[in-house]
């Protein structure tokens, strides 16, 4: 290692650059011993450096970058640099190839059963018995059958395999496309992410991916580092390393005492210049991944056989976004061990319909198969006496073989494995289509559980509010100015001490550029309220650069940095004569308070006593802040010469202040939220604000905006006040007191990010109303990580938003504006009534193939509908109507409707009386057909036709009658609230448009074409017309059930509700209480076949499930329209109704939903709440510390002993 080399030469105070050791590219440090460097903390690596380097600056100079300057942005050298210390990169793991997909694909159940049975046919087709046409067989093999067609009976078997290995393709085309557009999707967001360096002492925005060893990076508030680096100069900066130690509480860092910045760690507080010193996979964060990549891959080979790895992209390893370091563990370890996933409301609705069809399914095709074998068994052997003889027993197999395919392909048929389809398809292309409207969707469901929501609570800057911000009044030297003053009217000695307060009491990084374009509006870079103070500074004819330069930012002698708490920034200057002077600004009811003097207008200090204090509030603050107006305070203070104050006392330091100016600051509603927030209004949805402004000002903006409207019963609450009203005498706070608040609650005041939490929780803990409210949240800064969180849906800014926000978040909204929520809303709307739509199709095709191919089969022996056709109608009513119905494009009029809320069912009565009347239509012509259809068209019968008997006309005919009423019902199934006119729209659609039509077409070419293997037969002009004439009757009759009013009918029954509480309860418990993100769970793969589930939930049915099912199979028969409801809302049925064991502390988010869904169970002494706050996840039951326990997975794994090390 070179360092020993140096450490010689090295040790003198001051580096000397001569005679170092010959180093990689001409640069001074290796990769290695800046790796080594990186690893030490605190003491040990100040040390460290100081031997090595003499001091960061000559960490620099080996790096061959300036302190001040970054380096010289010249792509040679950034490329060489690139070589010889690596990306800021880590590679992803590899995705899937299209192979394993088909190979999962191929794991399906009913598939496994259908080709055992094709090739048991195909085997038995080839065999010829000897006693060929010996009579002892009966007539088994006789028939109108030639020579020609006996060799023909491998077809079937040979079509059926066919069939289900176009069946595998699509899936699995399906999933790679899914995964592709998922990638695309992460690629996006890792390209969105940008951060600031210095490169020839320009600020410069660079992608996360382009930083390079040597980089001066300029770290603030609310950033997510992208790589490990030594601090330069820092301000009050305080890190959250959770992510890396499990530590939850936030580390200061300092040049002089622990300089050591860490990827993956987020800046809570303050801001500073760093000099990257390992970037990717050399990076903390990335070691952590070469680790758990290496682990991972050993673990896969060990328990391939038990391990389904799906979700490819769930662990996407960049920590650049998809997660800090402690998340990343986390989801390998998640991985290892796939346990269940939480699911969204949809997918609960929706597994447990699959699972209760696929159960009717099963219990069909077996009563099927054993009526079949029962009755040739007695024809053969009872009723004709015939012996069974050796010779004759492969054509007997070869019957009981064709039984078992009607049976399989009747559970293929009642199987809707089209369903995961729909939901991924429905919610893949939502996602494409949102990313327009200005919502970058991070975790799938999200986008469907958008459509729930009942309750935005929303930040007022920049969301609803242009962030375009102004000054437009000022308090200056006893007067109020209505707009800004002239600089003449202002006393000099004010004017100076407010632009020098302004201009070194601000974020340096925070500046105002001319305009891009002639004639537009300058641009303000940075903090936004800031750029409105230097914009005033502007107004008044004075420049702020001058004066940053006289004093550049390493010369500030102390900085305390704006948080939440504080809600003030201040600054202290060393001035020329050696004492010090200290600015401060923030909010003004906050700062007057501190101010015991105010300038007059001759810029005299006056006074400033507590009665002062109230006129000014009354006079100036709350004039200002009913116009809509934040006011802010700037002030000063000098310090007397002779002892230096203690800094980190910050009371005494930040007191006795004298005050500058008050100034109104205006940031103008946007024009088009009015509009969004009525729309939101009437759909059902309450939008609340929830700012830090001062209560005046937060309610005339909510007047502006129509959140409140003049004469309704509402409530506007501050902080303070909100907190005295739902605590108890202890300070706990009590749902039911918040319960009598945040119904009516429509604007929160100077509210702080823990307000924000426990007014989101409590309104989702709530019980008062029939349905669990759906709350989504908009947020921006670090500190709203824990609401986000909380929240159902929770939306970080795009472009105000921290990393931090948007690592917490499910939706990132590009343009910041409001009115792409109500988008958000339509979209998840739709996507709910689009898996309704299709499943009003799928379900009636279910019925009645099912049906049909049941009671054929115990008439005539033989189902109607063959194995291969019945595989075509499953094709086209699963893969191509999910595809036609789950891209339809979103209305205005879904806006007009109420929220369907979490228990309303899947299947309403409307939906149920289409299904049912279309059902018994299509019976009926069918089985009209299949019994007198010969007469009719005057053909030969298709029944009771022997074994391999060539296709007939009749069952041709039957087929395609099917089909095309399949066709014709996937039309009337577009609506399904009961509208007549079920064309509406349908051209603003054009893959339904081509599905239908492509579907119509290659049907004509089975029917034509399809000879054997499709056992069809060629039918003339006259028959088409005549299945046409039946395919759109389905029109005519959508149109006679939709005048049957809904309410008359109340034998219908609803399905699909979400599961109950008891039964979550239990199945949670089964699996062994693991808690999984949300990013994981829609890239199940082709949400692993129902089948899988189904099996998994046949082997966990216990008595008490079925005792609970007798239950509501009792309440489920509605008297009334609401009876649903009312029977959900029953106590042993709530949904929420939920007992904690323990009492929670206010601002621990114990995880997602976990207290939804189960009391907790009891916590461990070391519990460690705020690891989850800080955006670790841990799946173990009891969140301890990373430091005090070895993370959970199984002990000896490979995975467990790396964990352990780590």
């Amino acid at each position: 290692m070179g360092d020993m080399a140096n450490s010689s030469i090295e040790f003198h105070p001051k580096p000397q650059p001569q005679r170092e050791a010959p180093h990689a590219g001409g640069f001074g440090c290796t990769l290695a011993e800046l790796r080594a460097l990186m690893e030490l903390r605190g003491a040990e690596a100040l040390q460290k450096i100081q031997e090595a380097y003499g001091d960061v600056s000559g960490l620099c100079r080996r790096l061959k970058t300036s302190p001040t300057e970054g380096l010289a942005d010249n792509p040679s050298d950034l490329e060489k640099r690139r070589q010889i210390y690596g990306q800021n990169f880590i590679p992803p793991k590899q995705p899937k190839t299209f192979l394993q997909l088909v190979w999962e694909a191929l794991q399906d159940v009913t598939l496994i059963i259908l080709e055992v049975a094709a090739i048991v046919s195909l085997g038995l087709s080839f065999y010829a018995p000897p006693g060929e046409e010996s009579e002892a067989c009966g007539n088994v093999s006789g028939g109108a059958e030639d020579e020609g067609e006996a060799e023909a009976g491998w077809i079937e078997g040979a079509a059926i395999l066919l069939s289900v290995i176009c069946v595998v393709l699509v899936t699995a085309f399906n999933d790679w496309s899914k995964e592709k557009q998922f990638r695309g999707l992460q690629s996006r967001i890792e390209q969105e992410q940008k951060f600031t360096v210095i490169r020839n002492g320009q600020l410069l925005q660079v992608p996360v991916a382009a930083l390079v060893v040597g980089d001066i990076a300029q770290v603030k508030y609310g950033d997510l580092l992208p790589a490990d680096g030594v601090l330069i100069q820092g301000n009050d900066l305080k890190i959250d390393e959770s992510s890396l130690t499990g530590e939850s509480d936030h580390v200061r860092k300092s040049a002089d005492k622990d300089p050591m910045l860490l990827s993956g760690t987020h800046v809570m507080e303050g801001s500073g210049r760093m000099v990257v010193t390992a970037v990717g996979v050399n990076s903390q964060t990335g070691i952590i991944f070469t680790l758990l990549g290496a682990g991972g891959e050993e673990e896969e080979k060990k328990d391939k056989k038990a391990k389904k790895q799906d979700g490819a992209v769930a662990m996407e390893m960049q920590p650049l976004k998809s997660a800090e370091g402690g998340e990343l563990e986390e989801r390998e370890r998640k991985k290892a061990s796939a346990p269940r996933k939480e699911k969204s409301v949809l997918q609960g609705k929706l597994t447990k319909l699959a699972v209760q069809i696929g159960k009717a399914g099963l219990v069909m095709s077996a009563i099927t198969v054993i009526i079949l074998v029962l009755y040739f068994v007695i024809e053969t052997f009872v009723v004709d006496g015939r012996v069974w003889l050796a010779e004759c027993t492969p054509v007997y197999v070869q019957y009981f073989v064709k039984f078992f395919i009607i049976g399989v392909t009747v559970l293929v048929v009642a199987v809707p494995e089209g369903l995961p389809l729909a939901v991924t398809i429905s919610l893949a292309y939502s996602v494409k289509k949102m990313m327009k409207d200005n919502n970058l969707v991070r975790h799938l469901d999200a986008c469907e559980t958008m459509g729930n929501a009942t309750a935005i609570c929303s930040d007022k800057t920049g969301t609803l509010t242009t962030n375009r911000m102004t000054v437009v009044q000022a308090y200056l030297g006893d007067t109020h100015y209505r707009e800004v003053p002239s600089p003449s009217a202002v006393t000099s000695k004010i004017l100076d001490l407010l632009v020098h307060a302004i201009s070194i009491n601000s974020a340096y990084t925070t500046k105002i550029l001319p305009p891009e374009k002639e004639g537009a509006l300058p641009r303000q870079v940075g903090n936004k309220t800031e750029c409105a103070l230097l914009g005033f500074v502007l107004d008044l004819q004075r420049d702020f650069q001058p004066v940053r330069e006289q004093i550049p930012e390493d010369k500030l002698y102390k900085v305390y940095t704006f948080n939440s708490v504080r809600k003030s920034m201040s600054t202290v200057i060393r001035m020329p004569d050696g004492t010090f002077r200290l600015f401060s600004k923030g909010a003004s009811e906050i700062m007057l308070r501190k101010c015991t003097h105010i300038l007059n207008n001759n810029g005299e200090l006056r006074l400033f006593r507590p009665r002062d204090r109230e006129d000014m509030g009354r006079k100036v603050i709350e004039p200002m802040a009913c116009d809509g107006l934040r006011t802010i305070c700037v002030a000063y203070r000098d310090f007397p010469a002779g002892q230096e104050p203690d800094w980190d006392n910050e009371n005494e330091v930040v007191g006795d202040l004298t005050c500058i100016a008050v100034v109104g600051i205006e940031d103008p509603v946007r024009p088009e939220v009015p509009e969004a927030i009525r729309k939101c209004q009437r759909a059902g949805i309450t939008v609340r604000m929830v700012t830090g402004d001062n209560i005046n000002t937060a309610r005339a903006i909510a007047a502006k905006c129509g959140i409140i409207q003049p004469g309704e019963d509402f409530l506007c609450l501050e902080g303070k006040e909100f907190n005295r009203r739902i605590r108890n005498e202890k300070g706990e706070i009590e749902q039911e007191r918040l319960d009598k608040v945040w119904p009516k609650l429509r604007v929160l005041a100077r509210s702080s990010p823990t307000d924000k939490h426990t007014l989101v929780k409590g309104i989702i803990d709530s019980t008062t109303g029939e349905q669990r409210q759906v709350v989504a949240v908009t947020g921006d800064g670090t500190n709203d990580g824990p609401a986000l969180k909380k929240a159902d849906v929770g939306f970080a800014m795009g472009i105000a938003g921290t990393d931090v926000a948007k690592e917490a978040s499910d939706i990132i909204l590009t343009d910041d504006n409001f009115t792409s929520i109500v988008k958000a809303v339509m979209w998840g709307r739709n996507v709910y009534d689009s898996i309704s739509k299709f499943l009003q199709f799928q379900l009636t095709v279910n019925v009645v193939a099912v049906i049909v191919a049941f009671t054929g089969a115990c008439i005539t022996q033989d189902s109607p509908l063959k194995a291969v056709q019945m595989l075509w109608v499953n094709l086209i009513m699963d893969t191509f109507a999910s595809l036609a119905l789950a891209t339809e494009p979103p209305t205005e009029s879904l806006l007009l409707r109420k929220p369907y809320g979490r228990d309303k069912p899947l299947i309403s009565r409307t939906m149920m009386k289409n299904i049912v009347g279309h059902a018994a239509y299509q019976l009926t012509i069918i089985f009209t057909l299949l019994f007198v259809g010969e007469l009719f068209f005057d053909i030969d019968s298709g029944r009771n036709a022997p074994l391999h008997s060539p296709p007939s006309e009749h069952y041709t005919i039957i087929f395609n009658t099917f089909v095309m009423m399949q066709l014709f019902n996937e039309i009337n199934a577009r609506k399904i609230h009961g509208e007549r006119n079920v064309f509406d729209g349908i051209f603003s659609n054009p893959i339904f448009c081509s599905i239908v039509l492509g579907t119509f077409a290659i049907q004509i070419v089975i029917v034509q074409f399809g000879g054997k293997p499709f056992s069809c037969s060629p039918l003339s002009t006259e028959q088409w017309l005549w299945c046409l004439f039946v395919g759109v009757g389905e029109l005519v009759w959508g149109q006679v059930i939709a005048t049957i009013p809904t309410s008359q009918l109340k034998c219908l029954k609803e399905a699909g509700h979400g599961p109950g509480k008891d039964e979550m309860a239990d199945e949670e418990l089964a699996e062994g209480e693991e808690e999984i993100d949300h990013a994981e769970r829609e890239l199940r793969r082709g949400q692993i076949l129902w089948f899988r589930g189904l099996n998994r939930i046949q082997t966990q049915i216990r008595v008490v499930k079925a005792f609970r099912s007798s239950l509501y199979e009792g309440l489920e028969k509605p008297e009334s329209k609401s009876s649903i409801h009312n029977f959900m809302a029953t106590p042993e049925f709530l949904i929420n109704d939920y007992t904690h064991n323990i009492p929670l502390i206010d601002d621990t988010d114990v995880d997602e939903h976990e207290e939804r869904l189960r009391a907790p169970p009891p916590l461990s002494p070391n519990q460690n709440n705020n690891a989850i706050d800080s955006g670790i996840y841990l799946t173990t039951h009891v969140t301890k510390s990373a430091t005090s326990s070895a993370f959970s997975s199984s002990p000896g794994s490979p995975l467990h002993s790396v964990e352990t090390s780590l």
